[in-house]
């Protein structure tokens, strides 16, 4: 059956002059990271919502947050890519691992370099690394959503072959020739990358709205573990429509045990289900929190 949709072919690029561009992709890690700024300030400037009505931090700290935020997702993501997917080829031609404009990063990774991040930066002004942690996790679906979107319009980390009306054909982008270009045997796939967007990005980011609305970050942990759990829980059933990593050997899967195949991204994921669990379960029985001032 034919795709029934057909992928918009927008260019990779939002400005490009010459060899010089700038990328989607770039502009979704920025307006993640600004937005997620302006988020997490604006929770720290009602103290009613943290415990005993206290912000863990002053608002005008999410600014210091944000620059070691970025630097931790920006090289966890990347260093995660390398030693998680690809460690072998990146091995055997080590100054390759600097060509991030190639694309090449690991949402594993940069969680990973975030929390790290988070710890560093809580320790150095003495705040709670949960709480902190909380905040974060409150505005990091705006980055996955915007990132879902920039892999679709980079027509890349598509779905398997379908039959479904909603199928899509993706073309490969030719830098040299500033086009896509189609062989004339590409199948229709799941966007996958869209199926992420709404889940792991819109939905998670609700959920988490409606959570600290409702008074979850008076309880530490509780978001933070919300968010992990959530996106854990997303991800292993979108691996089931997303294409499996071409550079896995066998079927593509990462792990195989009887009837259980795992992809790598899965592998990666359930470990976040699990702990976002136990965080949650942690966070709930906590001795309820104090009230907050009036």
């Amino acid at each position: 059956m034919l795709a029934q949709l057909n992928f918009p072919e927008w260019s990779p690029y939002l400005l490009r002059l010459g060899g010089f561009g700038v990328r989607w992709y770039a502009l979704a890690y920025i307006a993640g990271l600004l937005i997620g700024w302006r988020y997490v300030s604006a929770l720290m400037n009602r103290p009613k919502l943290w415990p005993g009505g206290a912000a863990p931090m002053a608002p005008q700290r999410a600014e210091d947050l944000l620059l070691a935020m970025a630097l931790g997702v920006i090289l966890g993501g990347r260093l995660g890519f390398v030693l998680l997917y690809k460690p072998g080829e990146y091995l055997a031609a080590p100054w390759t691992i600097l060509k991030t404009w190639e694309g090449g990063m690991s949402f594993h990774g940069g969680l990973i370099g975030a929390v790290l991040a988070i710890w560093i930066f809580a320790r150095r002004i003495k705040a709670s690394p949960l709480s902190l942690g909380d905040a974060v996790a409150c505005a990091t679906p705006i980055g996955i959503f915007f990132g879902r979107l920039a892999n679709f319009v980079n027509a890349e980390l598509y779905g398997r072959e379908t039959s479904a009306s909603w199928g899509m054909k993706f073309p490969l982008w030719d830098d040299a020739r500033n086009m896509w270009i189609y062989r004339g045997d590409e199948v229709a796939r799941h966007p996958s990358q869209l199926y992420e967007a709404g889940l792991e990005g819109l939905l998670l980011g609700l959920i988490l709205l409606f959570a600290w609305r409702s008074g979850a970050l008076r309880r530490p942990g509780l978001c933070a573990g919300i968010f992990l759990a959530g996106y854990g829980a997303a991800r292993l059933f979108v691996e089931n429509f997303r294409q499996m990593d071409y550079f896995m050997p066998g079927e593509g899967y990462a792990l195989i045990l009887g009837p259980l195949k795992l992809t790598m991204g899965q592998v990666y994921s359930l470990p976040m289900l699990l702990i976002g669990l136990g965080l949650v379960v942690f966070a709930l029985r906590r001795p309820p929190p104090a009230s907050a001032s009036a």
